[in-house]
């Protein structure tokens, strides 16, 4: 059987690890405890975090317990990692109402039932912390000569705003949250973005100074499409794992319009299907390619939301797009419906209309602007022009064509803008 640093190698996770032959003997010996950081920052996480996440599900698929470290303490300073300006300091209640939802997501993924798994927050001691005494037993530690050739603090140096003094404390912080993780959970393995290494080995040295002991750092890829873009932007901003924020519907979009280029590659990462399986998508084309975004982005969505929402979902989809069943030689580990067609619509992106609008008429340009398919009437008229604007199926060939109650079908009107974004309006 593989240990847990061999499966995370073997699925895209791993860039770089510190003490590697240590690291290996460390977690085939089993019951390792790891910990990786989240910053609170807001009351969800985003597909951006979706790789520290799924390392941590897996390190407790492989039998070891995962912590999952909300930055309450270093959110009231702020992390300069990655950013070029200071970021926005945060109310200790804003804070606390981040961790709440979080919590609640992380728990999707991750069983903290039992102390399987931990869920800790770092404002239990650094915000305990006396300053003189930190300086001496930590801060000594530390040589600011080394300090300031960490990427993450030579790009803010850099910058036109410089390095806050409260931002230059934070690898020290982040540094002593691993020396607390070590003292009170035997914790030995902190793993985060590549943008963290700095602040990971520093947090290494410091418990080998003050503890005499090894501990390990493990560090992720920055994660971007085959395109080069960043990983969950959209044209609407961000893909949230909340609900609210990102409905499951266009969650599950967003996985099914994978670059093709990517599915095998995002299969290893953001689903736990075999990898025999999965490296048999790398040489599908056409329709059974389009197979595996189906099962990617219903496993995805699984993941994030739950079966029912998963199901729902996928049919909405499926009823908007080619009715197919997904053969069941694709990917067979996977969960996702093969005898049945998508025929539930109630999922699919949906606005009321009225009878008495519809009477006077509406141009295609303002009727895509309604429904939220246009940001303005300028993108309509593009997007119509184009040639990537329909209703019920049939393209619009002029921006001021009028809409009225005969383009009502069953109770709806159902548009779409380019090949993939769908809307339904309600009569």
């Amino acid at each position: 059987m593989m240990d847990v640093i061999s499966v995370l190698k073997e699925r895209g996770f791993i860039e770089n690890t510190t003490h590697v032959e240590e690291l290996d003997k460390y977690v085939s010996k089993g019951e390792a405890t790891c910990y990786i950081g989240f910053d609170p920052t807001a009351p969800s996480l985003h597909i951006g975090s979706l790789v520290p996440i799924m390392s941590l599900a897996h390190m407790q698929k492989q039998g070891h317990r995962p912590i999952a470290l909300v930055g309450g303490g270093t959110g009231l300073v702020g992390d300069p990692s990655g950013k070029t300006e200071m970021r926005k300091m945060l109310t200790p209640e804003e804070i606390e109402n981040n961790i709440h939802g979080i919590k609640k997501q992380l728990s999707g993924f991750i069983d903290f039932s039992e102390d399987k798994a931990l869920l800790l927050n770092n404002a239990d001691w650094l915000t305990k912390i006396e300053y003189i005494p930190f300086l001496r037993d930590i801060g000594r530690h530390f040589s600011v000569n080394r300090m300031i050739k960490a990427e993450s603090y030579k790009i803010r140096l850099d910058s036109e705003d410089g390095l806050n003094f409260i931002e230059f404390n934070y690898m020290l912080l982040q540094a002593y949250d691993f020396l607390e993780l070590f003292d009170r959970h035997n914790c030995r393995i902190q793993m985060g973005g590549g943008d963290q290494w700095g602040n990971i080995v520093a947090g290494v040295e410091l418990v080998r100074k003050m503890r005499q002991e090894t501990v390990f750092g493990v560090t992720f890829p920055l994660l971007t499409t085959s395109s080069g873009a960043k990983m969950g932007k959209t044209e609407k901003g961000a893909v949230w794992l909340d609900p609210d924020r990102t409905s499951p519907y266009d969650y599950y979009q967003y996985w099914i319009n994978t670059d093709d280029r990517d599915v095998a590659r995002f299969l290893a990462l953001f689903t736990f299907l075999p990898m025999d399986e999965i490296r048999k998508t790398e040489g599908l084309q056409n329709a059974d390619l389009n197979s595996a975004k189906a099962v990617l982005a219903f496993e995805a969505t699984l993941l994030a939301h739950g079966k029912e929402e998963a199901l729902k979902a996928y049919k909405a989809a499926s009823s908007m797009f080619t009715k197919r069943v997904v053969p069941k030689s694709i990917l067979p580990s996977s969960l996702i419906p093969r005898n049945e067609k998508g025929d539930d619509t109630a999922s699919v992106p949906h606005s009321n209309i009225s009878a008495s609008q519809l009477e006077e008429g509406i141009p295609a340009f303002k009727l895509f602007c309604i429904a939220g398919l246009t940001k303005s009437g300028g993108d309509a008229r593009r997007l119509i022009k184009q040639g990537g604007a329909y209703i019920n199926g049939d393209r619009v060939e002029s921006f001021d064509r009028m809409t009225t109650p005969e383009d009502v079908k069953n109770g709806e009107i159902i548009l779409r803008a380019g090949k993939k974004r769908y809307h339904k309006l309600v009569l």
